[in-house]
């Protein structure tokens, strides 16, 4: 007997953890779950790769169903799509925080931007921010 892995009726035995057999249905549809969710995200595979520090070739990999990426890229997939890892795996419903992806996207951009460049961006938003609150408290007097 394999030592590693072992088969029984409805469940899969891997290193003395026991996984049910709709988990195993779940991880096996792990490659349409992500493309559906880096779509959803508004992220191309390329896109989604430069995010996590992957290549394009990998994402699509992972997205054919061929395998799954590994742990520590499990965690960087679920944070770049704004959901948890056990929605990415399918173990739990996907429940994302309403928040624009390509905003999203940006912020993280800026924030891997020099002191000086991020200082500006941020003083521009802020002057938006700002009118935008002067507009609402006169159209509200």
């Amino acid at each position: 007997m394999n030592e590693n892995r072992v088969y029984t009726m409805g469940h899969t035995v891997q290193r003395n953890m026991c996984m049910s057999k709709k988990i195993n249905e779940e991880l096996s549809r792990f490659g349409k779950r992500l493309a559906k969710l880096r779509k959803a995200a508004g992220y191309t595979q390329q896109l989604l790769a430069d995010e996590i520090g992957a290549t394009r070739r990998m994402i699509a990999y992972y997205e054919s169903e061929s395998q799954h990426p590994p742990a520590n890229m499990l965690v960087d997939l679920a944070r770049a799509l704004n959901v948890s890892a056990d929605a990415l795996l399918g173990i739990k419903p996907v429940e994302t925080v309403p928040v624009s992806s390509r905003l999203e996207r940006r912020i993280r951009q800026i924030e891997k931007l020099g002191p000086k460049p991020r200082q500006q961006i941020t003083q521009l938003i802020d002057t938006f921010v700002e009118a935008e609150q002067l507009k609402q408290k006169a159209n509200a007097t």
